[in-house]
This record gives structure tokens, C-alpha cells and sequence, in this order.
């Protein structure tokens, strides 16, 4: 089965996909995405998604005219036709295409781009006994990074420091050594049994997995605070974890390569990954275990 594309109203095999060389999102990042997963065929926090599309078009002022309604059928057209059973839906909207100029075309037209890769969310079961490692580096970002646009090269800077480190992620720390996020996830660390996260702002993504552990956390009899803290502190923590769309939890076992707590994947982690993919079962019906 061919990999399919949506472009602008046209379902084509991915590989005749494009878009203008004047399109503001590839020549400015005037656009924004969201990522989904799609796990037995269904969409995983959907509506969650769409509401953070809706507030980050606001933010930068595109208008896109297409419904939630029109938007959720084209993307599970598409999903279909894809055929795959574990998939990432990535969704980018700009402002379109127009003479190349910084400021706002006078008549826009929001472009609307659509894809879906398979993707093994099996492999998250085994790093889940395993655990996985990230380095620390220095927060490169712009200041609104709570808008998740296709602005990404600092953040690309630093998966790829990861990826030659032999670590999974690369988390982002302020000049002040305020661990804020990771390149893709967001980063939680445990003390005492409680367990920490920067809090929202512009210095961090509202990421829909991270709201998802909010809202499960107390189901599992785990203590949440949205407070933030440094690198000294994470290190020195009895366990840590990321969360994002493509990877629900990871326990997060060394930073900089230094063991965090016994460097195992902790109980508090263990609790929540219980929490969480029993949530993604009971929403999708796919099953891991």
C-alpha cells in the first residue's frame, strides 16, 4: 500500500507531495503542527490536540477556516487509507504561500499538510524496563516555545547532540540551570514520591501527554507539583521520566551519564506507566501487554 498525503485538498502518494517554494512555512516557519498518535487505528487524545492547534493558530494569527468537524474527517480519511494500526498523524498548518516578505500577505490562504508513518509503539513496552539516557544542554530557544511551530533548529541541535551522546533525549536548561523540557518531551523528575515538572509557560510546550499524566496522577495515588527545578536537583533524584506524544512515559535512568537514584526504573514511574497505558487502552482499545 502506497504512503499517502494530504496537500491542500488532495490525497497524493507521498512521494509527489509538496509544497511551493514560496510557502511561508518552508521559507519562515510560519506554521504551526501537532503530532497524533494512532493506535489501533484511532486517534489518541484527539480533542486535546485540537484545542492546542486552535490556541496556537490564535497565537500567530492564522486564520483556517476549516471546521473541527471537516479537519477530524479528513485526518481519519486518511489515517484509513494509510492502513497503518500504529501510526503518527502530523498535522501542519501555515499561513500559505505569497511573495516572500517578513511581514503578513494582505490576502492569506492557510495551507493545511497531512501525513501518517508507521510507528512501533511496542518498542516504548522494553524501554520501559530498560529505561533511557539524556544529556543536558543549553536552552537555544525563542521566547514563545509554549507555541509549537515548525521553528525547530535549535531543538533538531539537540536531539542530534543526543543521538551522537548514545542518549535518548537532550533536556533544555535555562542560564539560570532551570531543566525546562527535553527537544521533544516534556521532563518530570521524583522526590520523596512526589513527583515535579516545570510549570506552564512560555518556556515550555503544553504537552498533551504531560496534561494527560496530570489528570491520571491522582488516580494512582500519586502526588503531582508543577514547580520547577535545576539540574543539581534532577541528578540527585530518586527517579526521573519524559512524556511526549511519540514516547506516553520513559523512565529516564542517567543524565550526562550519571546514574539518577539506583539507575532502574523506578516504583513512582512504574505506577504512572500503569495509569497511562491503561488510559491509551480504554481510549483506542490497543493493547501493549
Amino acid at each position: 500500500m502506497p504512503q499517502l498525503a494530504y496537500v491542500d485538498g488532495r490525497v497524493l502518494p507521498l512521494r509527489d507531495a509538496g509544497v511551493g517554494v514560496e510557502d511561508r512555512g518552508l521559507q519562515f516557519a510560519d506554521a504551526i503542527y501537532e503530532v497524533v498518535a494512532v493506535l489501533g487505528g484511532r486517534l489518541l487524545d484527539w480533542p486535546a490536540h485540537l484545542v492546542r492547534l486552535r490556541r496556537n493558530l490564535a497565537a500567530l494569527f492564522i486564520d483556517f477556516p476549516m471546521s473541527d468537524a471537516a479537519l477530524s474527517a479528513q485526518a481519519l480519511r486518511l489515517v484509513a487509507a494509510n492502513g497503518h494500526k500504529q501510526a503518527l498523524l502530523y498535522i501542519q498548518i501555515g499561513r500559505g504561500a505569497a511573495r516572500r516578505d517578513h511581514g503578513f500577505p494582505s490576502d492569506p490562504n492557510a495551507s493545511l499538510i497531512m501525513t501518517v508513518r508507521r510507528f512501533d509503539f511496542q518498542q516504548r513496552i522494553a524501554q520501559l524496563q530498560t529505561g533511557v539516557g539524556v544529556i543536558t544542554v543549553n536552552d537555544m530557544r525563542w521566547g514563545r516555545v509554549d507555541i509549537k511551530t515548525t521553528g525547530l533548529l535549535a531543538n533538531v541541535l539537540a536531539k542530534q547532540d543526543a543521538r551522537n551522546a548514545g542518549a535518548f533525549e537532550a533536556w533544555m536548561v535555562a542560564e539560570d540551570g532551570t531543566v525546562r523540557e527535553g527537544g521533544s518531551t516534556n521532563a518530570w523528575i521524583v522526590r520523596g514520591g512526589t513527583v515535579f515538572t516545570h510549570p506552564l509557560s512560555r518556556h515550555i510546550l503544553p504537552g498533551i501527554a504531560r496534561s494527560a499524566l496530570l489528570r491520571l496522577a491522582a488516580d494512582v495515588q500519586v502526588r503531582v507539583v508543577e514547580e520547577a527545578f535545576d539540574l543539581e536537583t534532577a541528578r540527585s533524584a530518586d527517579e526521573a521520566f519524559l512524556t511526549s506524544t511519540t514516547s506516553p512515559i520513559l523512565p529516564v535512568v542517567r543524565i550526562d551519564g550519571v546514574a539518577v537514584g539506583d539507575g532502574k526504573p523506578g516504583p513512582v514511574t512504574a505506577r504512572l506507566a500503569g495509569a497511562i497505558w491503561a488510559d491509551i487502552t480504554a481510549q483506542t482499545g490497543w493493547t501493549a501487554f
